[in-house]
């Protein structure tokens, strides 16, 4: 199955063996909760999903690659202590506390979390001392005689022997107490994830004209050339933060994460061009409804390559920007109900200032909660410390009384609502210049087609609206075209893999 799915799986089964009856027992009980083993190439997402699974649960997480850890590291190590048993003395062997339990207590303690996810990658290439320790852990989750503290879930990872010479293969009896669930490179679900993190529209792009080269693990006369879905995250954001930084990205940077030279190699060449139209085109211009007659002059006469890397400029600005506003409307949603919650006791006789600083302060306190629990996404901490900040800021403004604050939240509201708007505009005029450059045809589709697949431009068009998308997809008849569109870009697309 695809990582998607699979995660969906696994959130699944943490929910059923967190499940308790009215007297607090778990439904399952531990020893009978099988650890979860995701089995599947290296770099799809493993460790991605299950970081994602603890956010959204709130639950701890706790992760280790399993072949950096020794018998001893794992076990704990052995001390001798004397025992009376039936009236004698004897000598008898126990383990200090493992390392992993350990950290699992330390994490519980620190954070204030009961739950979590124990994350154990690699786990099927241990060092061959280790085999013994590991295979009792999985089946009675406990190292060195300490069992894992209730609530805790053992999910591990593992890479298939053709992926990795150093796979050692369990028995059916250790395969007969794991949850096994084996996961596929899937280019679809993974362009989910790609729009919804933001995604390098270069990255994008490229991989919609060559999908075959989206994953690939290939045997050579000098060993392995692979490229990965890991690989294509990692390179999206070095891109950002070298642009950003104004350093140059080259074909040795773009090998270092493409671990294929010939992939690498025109994928360095794209992102060259790519680069060059963002400056030619200046989509800035375009978006703002500012092109003039030379760019759409020269739109209309390019190529099919020039015409997709134009498109993902374009929707990549619009995708970035309406994923921007769409975090922040829901940022404003909480902020509000923090407010209310501030009046509420204003009304009560609260100091409204003493009260904002407190909101802001519990936020503080939430977002460390979580740090350590180490199950806080980067949108939910750029919520936490943006509502934190604008509280701050509040609290300065305004004296015993709540009028400040609702009229400082009054004068944000009106500055996002001017944000959204310009973002609507943005919208209309990529349709505008679309249809203006491309008339009708396939290029007016595609836009379509990726602005409805995107979740970042759908579900703000579906909150704010869009009139030229609305146009546009009645007048082309889009749903219905659709289909016959993706079939002539998957014909084009094969014709150059094969050509490649």
């Amino acid at each position: 199955m695809n990582i998607k799915k699979a995660g969906e799986q696994i959130k699944n089964t943490v929910r059923a063996y967190l499940a308790k009856d009215e007297s607090g027992r778990p439904l399952i009980p531990q020893h009978k909760q099988r650890p979860i083993i995701l089995m599947g190439a290296p770099g799809i997402g493993k460790t991605e999903i299950i970081s994602q699974i603890a956010a959204e649960l709130d639950i701890g997480l706790l992760t280790y690659s399993m072949t950096h850890h020794t018998r001893q590291s794992a076990m704990g190590l052995p001390i001798i202590r004397q025992k009376q048993f039936e009236g004698e003395t004897f000598e008898a062997t126990e383990y200090t506390v493992s390392e992993i339990i350990a950290a699992v207590y330390a994490m519980m303690e620190r954070s204030g979390v009961r739950s979590g996810i124990l994350f154990l990658d690699e786990i099927n290439c241990v060092s061959e001392t280790l085999i013994p320790v590991m295979l009792q852990f999985l089946q009675y989750k406990e190292f060195g005689g300490r069992k894992l503290p209730q609530g805790w879930i053992v999910v591990t990872a593992g890479n298939p022997p053709e992926y990795n010479s150093s796979v050692r293969e369990f028995d059916t009896v250790t395969w007969d107490r794991l949850k096994r669930i084996d996961v596929e490179p899937d280019l679809a679900v993974w362009k989910e994830y790609a729009y919804a993190s933001g995604m390098h529209g270069a990255v994008v792009s490229y991989l919609k004209i060559k999908p075959q080269n989206f994953y690939r693990i290939d045997k050579t006369a000098s060993g392995r050339s692979f490229v990965t879905a890991r690989g294509w995250d990692d390179l999206s954001r070095v891109l950002k933060v070298y642009e950003k930084l104004g350093i140059d990205a080259d074909k040795e940077l773009v090998g270092q994460y493409l671990q294929s030279r010939q992939i690498a190699e025109d994928f360095a060449a794209y992102y060259e061009l790519y680069r060059k139209y963002e400056s030619d085109y200046r989509v800035g211009d375009i978006l703002a409804g500012k092109a003039d007659d030379a760019i759409t002059e020269r739109a209309e006469q390019a190529g099919f390559d020039e015409r997709y890397a134009l498109l993902g400029l374009l929707l990549e600005a619009v995708g970035t920007r309406c994923g921007e506003l769409l975090a922040r409307d829901g940022d404003m949603m909480l902020l509000k109900k923090e407010l209310a919650a501030v009046k509420a006791e204003c009304e009560s006789g609260g100091n409204a200032a003493e009260l904002l600083r407190k909101s802001a302060q519990q936020l503080g306190e939430k977002r460390d909660r979580q740090l350590s629990a180490n199950n806080l996404s980067k949108a939910a901490d750029d919520s936490l410390l943006w509502r934190s900040e604008k509280l701050t800021c509040y609290a300065r403004s305004v004296g015993e009384g709540f009028e400040g604050a609702k009229a400082a939240f009054g004068e944000d509201t009106n500055a996002f609502l001017a944000q959204t708007d310009s973002a609507r505009e943005n919208l209309d005029n990529l349709f505008r210049f679309c249809s203006g450059a491309f008339g009708t045809g396939q290029e007016l589709l595609i836009v379509l087609t990726e602005v409805a697949a995107n979740p970042n431009t759908a579900k703000f068009i579906g909150l704010y609206g869009c009139d030229e998308y609305y146009k546009y997809d009645k007048e082309l008849m889009f749903h219905e075209r659709r289909l016959t569109v993706l079939d002539e870009l998957e014909s084009i697309k094969q014709a150059r893999g094969e050509q490649a």
